[in-house]
């Protein structure tokens, strides 16, 4: 197990990059400072700040985009009160929690779980309730994630009214959708929406997830 000196980059850090990423961004954004836990979550990682991932555990508190429809996870904030140790703690096995979205998404690095690819990127869609592969890896994720192409990612999961509807919704929350948006009654628009817990909905997927696999 290396230890924290050997984890921080002073030649060749990612925040630069990360920054200069940002400075092109197509959407709104706030990239919050570290928080005090920031050199446990790399240690805990095991990840280098040269790495995209270390210098978003170290470097940050975590990234909010698009009107908070989505947070990226850092080492934690007032603003953002999740790190990516602590969120990932007891919630699965084989993959990295590393971001999600207001309509109850998750986004993870694969680590072994989710399919051959190790270390790309995959999304727990709400409308499906499976694993869907990004075919990137985390870099360009967060390149991904401040671009337009997020809009076009989202197709289908924004309402009339979305951008007013999340200013009451804090970063550990998400909206829980009934009918579920997997089923046929289902939609963001015709659905009831009611704010819930973000690890409560993590909770409420898994469960469901496993329902729908055992064919029950």
């Amino acid at each position: 197990m290396k230890n924290l000196q050997d984890l921080i980059d002073h030649h060749n850090p990612a925040l630069p990059f990360i920054e200069e990423m940002l400075e092109d961004a197509a959407l709104d954004f706030q990239l919050l400072p570290p928080s005090s836990k920031n050199a446990e979550v790399l240690s805990g990682l095991q990840v280098s700040t040269r790495s995209t991932l270390g210098s978003m555990a170290y470097d940050s508190g975590g990234l909010i985009i698009d009107h908070g429809w989505l947070r990226v996870l850092g080492s934690g904030h007032p603003q953002l009160p999740r790190n990516l140790i602590d969120w990932n703690e007891g919630r699965g096995t084989g993959y990295l929690l590393v971001a999600d979205d207001v309509v109850g998404g998750f986004f993870a690095i694969n680590g072994g779980a989710l399919g051959d690819d190790m270390g790309a990127m995959y999304y727990w869609a709400p409308d499906t309730l499976r694993w869907e592969p990004l075919e990137i890896g985390y870099t360009d994720f967060l390149g991904w994630a401040v671009s337009e192409r997020l809009a076009v990612f989202y197709d289908g999961l924004r309402w009339n009214g979305w951008k007013r509807d999340l200013a009451t919704l804090q970063t550990d929350q998400c909206f829980s959708f009934f009918p579920f948006l997997w089923t046929r009654e289902g939609s963001v628009e015709a659905s009831k929406r009611t704010m819930v817990g973000i690890g409560e909905q993590f909770k409420m997927n898994v469960e469901l997830a496993g329902t729908l696999d055992s064919g029950a």
